[in-house]
């Protein structure tokens, strides 16, 4: 440790987008204010214009910089250059804390760390799943190929910190119980995020918001939007923001139910401001873990309906009327057409203001992940 008050932290990830990087962004602009110096390893062949405007907000929040280079998704011969590369930078940087998060992220905090280690360098190790290799199944053999390696990495590993109890019930069932140290950290959220966002003169009956990628839903938000039209019984209005690999396919699929123009699309874009779009917003994901949309919509006071996945039961409660079993279009359109036509649907389902804020805090979150830290790094 650097010095006795302040730890020198670097998170690393794949892809500086969705609920992992809010995660780390969050936890690098509290733990900087705590007096921390905090730096972010990542991929350079992800992201873009919006992604590059959230790099510029935090820049500020992170004394050791941001490093970025390619990262594939699928593992690969690049990774053995990636993480020769990623060696030479984390060695520079000379972190007591490599954290890493999702699995390639993991991958290389836990090697890089162990490397270091055997060069009698004293840094902590620490992973955060988010999901990542826990999607796998367990009959398939890419899935036990994936287990295999998460049991081996483990070993290289003080601790793993769980986003939801969900995520860590998976992780027992699919690998086993942890055999390095592990606990619960629930994912917070600002204070400035608290607070009703209006929807604009334009605003639309439901939005999805999110990466444009099949395990994310967009296919059944349209399927449901179509069925909650049927079920209205008139013209609907929606939208769908984001970016991803899946974009035309959506579109066409869009026109060949002839929803062009009642059902939009609009490019990734600061929360906020997507906010401003809907009051009702629907988050129909086949795998979760803890995502930051649910947390960030009920902050902004939205309705919210969501697939019954990862820890989303742990936010909205696990016999809300507002989970739906995943992939059941019809379902979430019915609920779609109940939460439009019956004002008093949403004040029966949401959970209080003051519930949700007293559990998903951001500030919350990072003492106890800076006590977390503080911890392993002790054992070592």
């Amino acid at each position: 440790m650097a010095e006795a008050q302040s730890l020198r932290i670097v998170h690393c990830f794949r892809s500086p987008v969705g609920g992992i990087f809010r995660h780390v962004r969050d936890l690098a602009e509290l733990h900087s204010a705590a007096g921390h110096q905090v730096g972010i390893l990542c991929d350079s062949s992800t992201g873009g214009a919006h992604e590059d405007r959230l790099f510029d907000q935090i820049m500020p929040f992170l004394s050791l910089g941001v490093t970025r280079f390619p990262i594939g998704r699928s593992v690969g011969l690049g990774d053995m250059a990636a993480l020769i590369e990623a060696y030479k930078l984390i060695k520079e940087l000379q972190p007591d804390i490599l954290h890493g998060h999702g699995a390639k992220g993991g991958v290389i905090a836990r090697l890089i760390g162990s490397l270091l280690r055997v060069r009698r360098y004293r840094v902590a190790r620490l992973y955060s799943p988010h999901g990542g290799s826990l999607h796998f199944s367990s009959g398939s053999l890419s899935g036990q190929g994936v287990f295999m390696a998460e049991r081996i990495l483990e070993r290289m590993t003080e601790s793993i910190s769980f986003v939801c109890d969900y995520e860590r019930a998976t992780y027992e069932t699919k690998i086993g119980k942890a055999h390095c140290a592990a606990t619960r950290i629930y994912n917070g959220i600002s204070e400035r995020d608290f607070g009703r966002i209006p929807v604009e003169a334009e605003g639309v009956d439901f939005a999805y918001i999110g990466m444009l990628r099949d395990l994310k839903g967009p296919d059944v938000f349209i399927n449901a939007f179509a069925e909650a039209e049927r079920l209205v019984g008139r013209p609907l209005s929606g939208v769908i923001v984001g970016d991803g690999p899946d974009l035309d396919r959506y579109r066409q699929m869009v026109e060949q139910k002839g929803l062009g123009r009642r059902l939009t699309f609009r490019p990734a874009m600061p929360i906020a401001q997507a906010f401003t779009l809907s009051d009702i917003v629907v988050v129909p994901s086949r795998a979760e873990a803890m995502p930051y949309i649910v947390l960030e919509a009920l902050a902004a006071e939205k309705t919210i309906i969501a697939s019954r996945v990862g820890g989303i039961p742990e936010i909205l409660g696990s016999d809300s009327e507002a989970l739906i079993e995943p992939g059941r279009a019809d379902l979430f359109g019915a609920t779609m057409a109940k939460a439009l036509t019956d004002p008093s649907w949403s004040k029966r389902t949401m959970p209080t203001a003051d519930a949700f804020r007293s559990r998903f805090s951001a500030v919350v979150m990072a003492q106890e992940m800076e006590a977390l830290y503080r911890a392993q790094l002790a054992r070592i």
